[in-house]
């Protein structure tokens, strides 16, 4: 009996097992071969769909920022509630942050993702623009402004590694949300 091959089935088990092999061991440390059994597929495949184990990286880190921009769209006239949902995505998908440290710590410098570029390029933009309409605080620069911001919702997703270990209770997510949100009012009302 032949058994019919589906590559995009194959696909996708590949970036789900380098997804996890990768935040687990960032680049170094990843091995083809896990992320093949992981995938139950032919460690060929993934030479094949993906060139290298570099680029089967920048395939999964990609993937997971036009994700992250697409599902979290930032909002100008309610940037705490833009902080919220950023620190609900990290929450939600803790392999991101380790995934953005690996790619910070492993790929050359300057090896810029167009996505991210472009998306963080707007983001400084629309910030610009509502400080300049008076709908935000002008106390930090556009760009010093969207830092604090991305720094804040994403402090506890992969920052300090005792904060990150300890036991959180439904109560401690939704205290630490509230206190995203909490700064980034006070940063961004005029």
């Amino acid at each position: 009996m032949l058994v019919k091959r589906d590559a995009q089935a194959t696909r996708a088990r590949i970036l789900a097992a380098a997804t996890s092999e990768f935040a687990a061991y960032g680049i170094a440390g990843a091995r083809v071969d896990r992320i093949a059994a992981g995938a139950q597929a032919n460690k060929n495949m993934i030479y094949i769909y993906f060139g290298g184990k570099e680029q089967l990286f920048d395939a999964i880190f990609s993937a997971a920022i036009d994700q992250l921009l697409e599902t979290v769209p930032i909002d100008v006239d309610d940037l705490p509630g833009y902080a919220g949902s950023l620190f609900d995505h990290a929450e939600q998908h803790p392999e991101l942050s380790r995934l953005a440290r690996w790619q910070g710590l492993e790929r050359p410098p300057g090896l810029s993702l167009d996505a991210a570029l472009s998306g963080t390029i707007n983001k400084i933009k629309a910030i610009a623009a509502a400080q300049h309409a008076g709908t935000l605080a002008r106390t930090l620069a556009p760009d010093q402004l969207l830092a604090m911001l991305l720094s804040i919702a994403m402090a506890w997703s992969a920052g300090v590694p005792e904060l990150v270990d300890m036991d959180v209770t439904e109560e401690m997510t939704a205290s630490r949300r509230a206190a995203v949100v909490w700064a980034i009012e006070r940063l961004t009302v005029p």
